[in-house]
């Protein structure tokens, strides 16, 4: 990519050269000239593992901040007018090249094939909530989460995306949380300032009003509880009545034969007959 760059300044218009009109090159040293400086720079980016800062690169070529700042910009612009596949961006304080955007889906299929080292869920919430509530304890985090996030925080702090900035005056001294300039150098942003409003993520009232018609619980009206009914008793059972056959009411004996009220003993013994006293 180095025989890249250099085609690159061999190509670029004289608007990209670290020229100011209004400043006075200094006289110490031996300062690289305007159209050395691009070549400078974009050798430096090209190694450098993190973002440049612009008074870096001003003192390398020993040029003053603003004509370096300038300088960028333009060679940003150029390399953006001529399609190429890399952007010079300013990110997390400094300067760096990256892979265009419009090129993530290939970006990501040449880096992300077969890894699995990925943020989790829980570590990815967590995250959003010390980037936009920051300073936070982790206790604060754990309230808002309504989990416990020890293990969360620990790896987060392990990838060096969060670390510690501060320590809260109230009783304990609780560790304060807050995002490191590794965080902003992987989202692609300047500063904290760039990160999208919260505002952005919330539903709007219709949508929560959703939300909460289909997480109710609609009140249940109370069932009557069912008296049990009396047990159907046959006809011939019954002490009140007498049997199909229209006998009165009165004992049974053996055999199921009815006699009349008050008699005793065996079926057909004893019995009187209704016409009058037994034959002797």
């Amino acid at each position: 990519m180095t025989g890249e760059a250099d085609a690159v300044d061999a190509e670029s218009p004289g608007d990209v050269e670290f020229t100011d009109p209004g400043a006075q090159a200094p006289q110490r040293g031996s300062g690289a000239g305007s159209a050395e400086v691009s070549r400078v720079v974009e050798a430096v980016l090209m190694v450098a593992v993190d973002p440049v800062p612009t008074a870096v690169l001003a003192q390398l070529v020993e040029r003053p901040n603003a004509e370096v700042a300038a300088g960028l910009s333009a060679l940003a612009d150029h390399y953006a007018e001529t399609g190429r596949g890399f952007v010079l961006t300013e990110v997390a304080g400094g300067w760096r090249f990256q892979s265009h955007p419009d090129l993530a889906p290939y970006i990501e299929r040449y880096i992300l094939d077969g890894q699995t080292a990925r943020l989790s869920q829980a570590a990815l919430e967590t995250l959003a909530i010390v980037a936009y509530k920051q300073p936070i304890s982790r206790a604060q985090v754990a309230a808002i989460r309504g989990v416990n996030v020890d293990g969360v925080v620990r790896t987060l702090e392990q990838r060096g995306y969060i670390g510690e900035v501060a320590r809260d005056p109230g009783p304990g001294q609780a560790v304060l949380f807050g995002t490191t300039p590794l965080f902003l150098e992987k989202l692609g942003l300047a500063s904290l300032a760039d990160l999208p409003p919260v505002a952005e993520f919330v539903p709007d009232a219709g949508v929560v009003e959703q939300l909460e018609h289909g997480l109710r619980v609609e009140p249940v009206e109370p069932v009557a509880p069912v008296e049990p009914s009396a047990p159907a008793i046959p006809p011939g059972d019954d002490p009140q009545r007498g049997s199909d056959s229209g006998d009165p009411p009165g004992g049974s004996g053996p055999g199921g034969v009815h006699a009349p009220a008050g008699d005793s003993g065996p079926a057909g013994l004893g019995e009187t007959p209704p016409d009058g006293p037994a034959p002797g």
